[in-house]
């Protein structure tokens, strides 16, 4: 299966793609969408959900794993990076693929197995499971890495799960 992972923000958009079969994840490709700080907050928006659509053709991604909203101190970041969210989950279902998310200390426990996990450890883990000779960077890529193998140990499971259920 292949997954496209993004952890989403208004100035740095992480995307990554991996192909998952079983427990053997090999990555594809990953970057950073950009946008410039001064630009108008809709272009902004609307430049990462076009971003977001072309690699999820180009790559033929079949799922897509979102890091969903953290709410921290500064409430209006927040707003901003939820609509960043918004329009991305419209873009993919439009391309007609299915949208996950996934908070932060689901990312931490799939990967590392430790709910405070800090970053480096979270990266370290990625850089292991995708056999990569140095942690993925910027950190936003490596993030949405880390989404695309949760959404993989997820579906694994809950594949396993409805197995055992009939």
């Amino acid at each position: 299966m292949i997954i496209l992972g993004i952890d989403p923000g208004l100035a740095n958009t992480g995307w990554g793609v991996i192909e998952a079969d079983g427990g053997r994840y090999r990555p594809i490709s990953y970057g950073v969408v950009r946008t410039e700080s001064g630009g108008e907050l809709p272009k902004r928006i609307s430049l990462i959900a076009s971003s977001v659509g072309r690699i999820a053709r180009e790559y033929a991604v079949q799922a897509v794993a979102m890091e969903d909203i953290f709410f921290a101190q500064n409430i209006s970041s927040s707003i901003s990076v939820a609509k960043v969210i918004g329009a991305v989950t419209h873009e993919c279902l439009t391309l007609g693929l299915e949208v996950c998310y996934f908070t932060p200390l689901q990312v931490k426990m799939a990967i590392t197995g430790m709910g405070r996990a800090d970053k480096n450890q979270v990266q370290q883990m990625v850089m292991r499971l995708l056999k990569l000779d140095k942690p993925p960077r910027p950190d936003h890529a490596a993030d949405a890495l880390a989404d695309c193998i949760t959404y993989a140990i997820n579906a694994s499971t809950m594949a396993r799960m409805k197995g055992a259920l009939k």
